[in-house]
């Protein structure tokens, strides 16, 4: 865990203010410890990102709301793909799980052609 000090002092480009605001908006979610705020890797990774795409994208401020919604279901839809392919080499026989991989290219390739 990182405090904001620290986090402001250690990430290129990042400002106390912008991270105010980030926090007051919700795109940053810390942890308030005893009434000081913290932050965990997936946090810093997530201020990074802002600014990547506030800097390199040159996302503003009305469109980054959106961004970081279609960013999340997408990290999340992964962790639940990554979930049920364990699931399934985990559980599913051999010959199931040939079956579905075989399927799977068949559909991938469908959708690129």
């Amino acid at each position: 865990m990182i405090s904001i000090d620290v986090l402001v002092a250690e990430v290129s480009g990042l400002n106390r203010q912008d991270l105010d605001l980030w926090i007051a908006q919700s795109w940053v979610r810390p942890d308030d410890d005893a009434g000081d705020l913290v932050f965990q890797d997936i946090d810093v990774a997530r201020i990074k990102l802002i600014l990547e795409l506030r800097g390199t994208m040159e996302i503003d401020d009305h469109a980054m709301p959106v961004v970081l919604s279609l960013l999340d279901q997408l990290y999340d839809m992964r962790r639940q793909v990554q979930a049920l392919g364990t699931a399934i080499t985990e559980t599913a026989p051999d010959d199931v799980q040939r079956a579905l991989a075989q399927r799977l290219t068949q559909q991938m390739r469908g959708v690129l052609h």
